[in-house]
């Protein structure tokens, strides 16, 4: 598997850590030329990894021996822990992404509660209804047909009341009264996405979940995210920002 990883040189403690999941038809790189990412993170001393989710939706599929949700929130955390400075600390270290990289933050923010105390979800597929009622407006889009959804989550039927299931895994952890990460949650008012995001936000709502929810004008966009990351960076619990030396900074004086 490949990721991509923006590490300020400059700290002088274990840096506080982003991993950032991009969406569907999308790789590795994709946060790189769709926002400004690198200058963000360099300028609050903030490392972010950045993994290649293949179209899979951050989910595992054990029948297959495929675990794409073990690799992004438990395999790439210690990986890169090993590998550069980061801190080991659940509150310096959060988890974000956008459309299906959305729909794998929320499921594996939740899952691994113990490793992220914040989840960031711009424009999150959270569709999981109409999938496993096989309703054929699923995903309002069109990219991907029932057989495909039947494939990424190992069977439809086996998605309900599963970790794959946002819905269940808050449930599970009201029940067992664990701490709930805090969520972002954006959506655009022209995102194809926004009547199932809104519908997850009042269940949110009436569990009493700790959550920032902003409606906006956009759409599924590359110019809504690239706004509602900065912001989501600036409502991280991060330091401001420093004087580092990047490429937009630099001049001939």
């Amino acid at each position: 598997m490949t990721f991509t990883a923006i590490i300020p040189t400059e700290a002088t403690q274990p840096l506080k850590t982003l991993y950032l999941l991009h969406g569907a038809l999308g790789d590795h790189y994709d946060y790189l030329t769709g926002t400004r990412i690198k200058r963000w993170a360099l300028e609050k001393n903030l490392a972010v990894i950045m993994p290649s989710g293949e179209n899979q939706f951050y989910v595992d599929k054990p029948e297959q021996g495929e675990y794409y949700g073990a690799f992004v929130a438990d395999e790439l955390v210690e990986f890169t822990r090993k590998m550069f400075p980061l801190s080991d600390k659940k509150e310096d270290t959060f988890i974000a992404g956008l459309s299906m990289g959305g729909y794998g933050a929320l499921v594996n923010g939740l899952k691994y509660h113990e490793t992220f105390s914040r989840i960031g979800a711009f424009s999150p597929a959270t569709f999981l209804k109409q999938v496993w009622s096989k309703d054929p407006e699923t995903a309002g889009s069109g990219t991907f047909n029932a057989g495909f959804y039947d494939n990424v989550f190992g069977g439809i039927e086996t998605i309900k009341g599963s970790d794959k299931d946002y819905y269940y895994l808050v449930e599970q952890l009201i029940k067992n009264k664990k701490v709930i990460p805090e969520i972002y949650l954006p959506i655009g008012t022209e995102d194809f996405l926004i009547e199932s995001v809104r519908e997850f936000h009042q269940f949110l709502q009436k569990k009493k979940i700790a959550i920032t929810y902003i409606e906006d004008k956009g759409g599924h966009e590359w110019d809504f995210w690239d706004t509602y990351l900065k912001r989501f960076l600036e409502w991280l619990p991060l330091e401001d920002d420093v004087a580092t030396l990047h490429s937009g900074n630099v001049t001939g004086e």
